[in-house]
């Protein structure tokens, strides 16, 4: 199937000559949930607004759904719903009036049936006659969501789209996001909120200073780059740890009271066994252990520092 966007060889450099973006490729499919992650000022928003032509590229070419962004703006941008990081709304005008506004924007003929059914989903429809001045910083965010659905994209960018939200919020939004998945949308997100990408993603991309360093489905970055810990508590600080252990490279806590031993998690066998018999060997009794995995976000400090 072809990708819903694809993205070659695209590059950005700004009048005062910083380079943005540099020889970018990447293809989005379609149906799915990507996260863009990055360190602040890594290219997210930069490349957003590229694709949505909001910012014109300095090289390369970027397809919608089979249409150029440049060449066919008009059907390409008709495919594209944005929601951006800013609250920018009109204080004074109704939830209804703005989101049917936003549909007409896109050359959309008027239709109070998808209205109301897109205000439905976000839970917006009690407030519909509410002025958007009235609302709170969620419900706020709900309604540029709610604008960004007007037309019917088919594609959805989501740039930071629980950004001063609280956790309760948060997670309605995640359920929010995954039943616009089920309906077919693709969707699009930056986040700085990593667990929100562990969470919802089906596949994970890494931008740092402008390139993209990695793609990769969620499940196997995190076998392919995660790292397990095993941790050993023992009932008596040790002072060192014995020159018969030292193939095992464990790390000895500064207090005495813990070893820790770390194993990539690609690995079908693991040491585990013959650690733990070496340790009685040695002397060594532990009272309790148990181990830890690498997070998604262990994964990006680790790739970003790497870079």
């Amino acid at each position: 199937m072809a990708p819903i966007i694809a993205i070659s060889g695209l590059s950005k450099t700004y009048a005062s000559g910083f380079q943005a973006l540099k020889n970018i490729d990447l293809e989005i499919r379609r149906g799915e949930i990507f996260a863009l992650l990055g360190p602040n000022g890594a290219g997210k928003t930069t490349l957003i607004s590229v694709i949505c032509g909001i910012v014109n590229a300095s090289a390369g070419t970027v397809t919608a759904d089979g249409h150029d962004i440049v060449r066919d703006y008009r059907a390409a941008r008709s495919k594209i719903g944005l929601v951006p990081q800013e609250l920018t709304t009109d204080a004074f005008e109704t939830v209804w009036a703005t989101v049917s506004f936003s549909r007409g924007l896109f050359g959309k003929r008027p239709d109070p049936g998808h209205i109301e059914t897109v205000l439905k989903s976000l839970s917006l429809w009690d407030k519909k006659d509410s002025k958007l001045r009235t609302l709170s910083g969620g419900m706020k965010r709900r309604v540029l969501i709610a604008k960004a659905l007007s037309h019917e994209p088919q594609i959805l960018f989501l740039d930071e789209p629980t950004a001063g939200v609280d956790v309760e919020l948060r997670r309605d939004m995640w359920q929010i996001v995954r039943r616009l998945r089920d309906s077919g949308v693709t969707i699009i997100l930056t986040t700085h909120y990593i667990a929100e990408a562990e969470e919802m993603a089906d596949r994970i991309g890494v931008i740092n200073k402008g390139e993209i360093v990695l793609v990769e489905e969620k499940a196997v970055l995190m076998r392919k780059l995660g790292k397990k810990q095993l941790t050993l508590h023992l009932p008596r600080p040790l002072t060192a740890i014995p020159a018969a252990l030292a193939a095992y490279r464990l790390e000895l806590s500064a207090d005495g009271c813990k070893l820790t031993y770390s194993y990539d998690t690609q690995d079908g066998e693991t040491d585990i066994a013959a650690l733990l018999h070496d340790l009685t060997a040695s002397g060594i009794p532990f009272r309790d252990l148990h181990t830890d995995e690498s997070s998604l976000e262990d994964i990006f400090v680790s790739l970003v520092r790497r870079q």
